[in-house]
């Protein structure tokens, strides 16, 4: 599929360009609004305050808003491994779909081909590392589902866009939903840290709803089938796997 991109520059972007080696994350996000247009609107507009690079239309058409050496307002408030305010160093993809709040739904095959295609693209051209793939749940996850579950994270990492695992299906389902120790959920917290996701959002072990809500991001992305905050046997063999590999 050969890469062809419409312009609707958006205004909202700061002014000041940035090289590209600062470019160092890829950031999935969905729009989370009923109609394709207003979600365009809203990327596009001056009031709104909120931007991406691209935008995935729902026929796969990819719009570039904000060139890729200039930041533009994706992000908000985030942090990925030593990483704050991801704005500065990532490219942010907004792809049409309600979201959650609306009639979350899968995306479409046309939208997942361009994905994969302009994926591979800036990758290359900015030499982004698999492990700085992430969905905007993965960078604020106590405010922000998505990309959300139905996301292909896997079909996308086996074209080595991103992480996931080798693990058997049985093996998981085997130890979905089995409880865990304390040292166990104590171990998964750690291999959150490792894998990347801040530690200012694991430091109080004692923020039950925050917690939930980390694990639930770390559900969305590495177990979709059942996303339900609750650590059990199954996410922590998931953990203790991408830990190994990726380390």
């Amino acid at each position: 599929m050969a890469l062809k991109i419409q312009l609707n520059y958006s205004l909202n972007f700061n002014l000041i360009k940035r090289r590209p080696k600062q470019i160092k994350f890829l950031i999935f996000h969905y729009t989370g609004m009923k109609k394709e247009s207003e979600a365009i609107y809203r990327l596009t507009s001056i009031k709104s305050e909120v931007s991406s690079h691209y935008f995935i239309k729902n026929n796969g058409d990819i719009i570039l808003m904000v060139p890729d050496l200039y930041t533009a307002w994706h992000a908000g408030k985030s942090s990925w491994k030593n990483y704050k305010s991801l704005n500065q160093y990532s490219i942010g993809i907004e792809i049409n779909n309600p979201g959650h709040q609306i009639n979350y739904k899968k995306f479409s095959i046309k939208q997942i081909n361009s994905i994969l295609t302009l994926s591979k693209f800036l990758i290359k051209k900015y030499k982004i590392k698999k492990e700085n793939i992430l969905g905007h749940s993965d960078i604020a996850p106590n405010r922000k589902k998505d990309p959300g579950e139905k996301f292909p994270w896997k079909y996308l990492a086996s074209r080595k866009i991103g992480l996931w695992h080798t693990l058997s299906s049985q093996l998981l389902k085997k130890n979905r939903q089995i409880k865990v120790t304390y040292k166990d959920k104590q171990n998964f917290y750690k291999n959150l840290h490792q894998i990347g996701y801040s530690r200012s959002s694991l430091k109080d072990l004692n923020e039950i709803h925050k917690l939930k809500l980390i694990v639930k991001a770390f559900q969305r992305r590495f177990r979709q089938e059942l996303v339900n905050g609750i650590i059990d046997k199954e996410c922590v063999i998931i953990s203790n796997y991408l830990v190994k590999k990726y380390k």
